[in-house]
């Protein structure tokens, strides 16, 4: 009986991941997991802005540190299931319900990069990325707010897995250190299959966010082009994300957005009083709002003109 019970225990712990260890998996320890994956979990702390240590204790507690069925088969590392907007491969697991469908990766890498993308995506949290990066506690709570989980412990197990192996500290610029006397001291981590990945250089500008969306400040000497070369995108795409016409002069503006900005401010940011020499795409930019959403919640036509001392809605339609 006593046997029986702590088999039941250790099933229990090595589901709390959210899926069981896949049959002859690699059989990773956290220290092999965090070895493995803290590079990754670095490159995208500097990419978007999410702290190293969530990111880690978030894919070592999804995954049962690399080894459940989701992340052995389908490089799932973080458990994010397919949503509507998923266009790539799936699979299909027993989660909260029967049969779920989640999204499958060619390789962690991949799987670590749509982390990254997923939280910067969404607008349930946006206000995520209004903390710092050394507030891993924030963060944690923040992402079990925001439904991230569904397990009412999800943000204390993340706590609890940061401060026992010291993931903080790769969000204070720390190394990891190696008990071996073998080390890669840059980019490339070895996996088996098609496993193998290599992390890059990072880009010459620091993605920041702004209302959930990702900007870069502008430096001396850039244009359209390099930034839109860097993201991998079209120079039009900057042009329409920022509401530019296409002979905008770079060097007139400090920052500009990667993706889409939202259709409202964030919660906290309801309105703006327009001040000397404010226009409303000034607005736009500052609150990271698309301006054809300003025209509509302030019954304005394209084109209009703002005047100092009005009161412009950021997220409703003016009644």
């Amino acid at each position: 009986m006593r046997h029986s019970l702590r088999f039941l225990l250790l099933a229990i712990a090595l589901y709390a991941g959210g899926m069981l260890f896949a049959k002859g998996g690699s059989g990773l320890s956290r220290d092999m997991y965090i070895e493995k994956y803290h590079e990754l979990a670095i490159k995208e702390m500097n990419r978007v802005g999410i702290p190293a240590s969530i990111t880690l204790a978030q894919g070592m507690l999804e995954s049962g540190n690399g080894n459940s069925t989701l992340a052995q088969k389908s490089n799932n590392h973080f458990g994010i299931k397919c949503h509507n907007d998923w266009k790539g491969k799936r699979v299909y697991h027993d989660d909260d319900k029967k049969g779920e469908c989640f999204r499958k990766y060619k390789n962690p890498y991949q799987s670590y990069i749509d982390h990254s993308d997923f939280l910067t995506g969404k607008q349930r949290y946006a206000s995520l990325f209004d903390l710092k990066l050394t507030d891993y506690k924030g963060w944690a709570k923040g992402l079990k707010k925001a439904g991230y989980a569904t397990d009412p412990k999800y943000a204390h197990r993340l706590i609890d897995i940061i401060e026992a192996n010291n993931l903080d500290r790769f969000d204070k610029g720390g190394k990891y250190k190696k008990s071996s006397s073998k080390s890669k001291s840059n980019s490339v981590a070895k996996n088996s299959g098609n496993d193998n990945f290599t992390i890059n250089a990072f880009g010459a500008h620091k993605i920041q966010h702004n209302n959930g969306v990702k900007y870069v400040k502008v430096q001396e000497g850039d244009s359209f082009d390099n930034i839109s070369r860097e993201y991998g995108l079209k120079s039009w795409e900057l042009f329409s994300y920022n509401d530019m016409e296409e002979n905008a002069d770079i060097s007139e503006f400090k920052y500009v957005y990667v993706q889409p900005k939202r259709n409202k401010a964030h919660r906290k940011h309801s309105s703006h009083r327009i001040k000397t020499g404010e226009s409303l795409h000034y607005v736009s930019q500052k609150y990271g709002v698309k301006i054809n959403r300003l025209y509509r919640y302030n019954n304005l036509k394209e084109g209009d003109k703002v005047k100092e001392g009005q009161a412009i809605q950021l997220r409703k339609k003016k009644k």
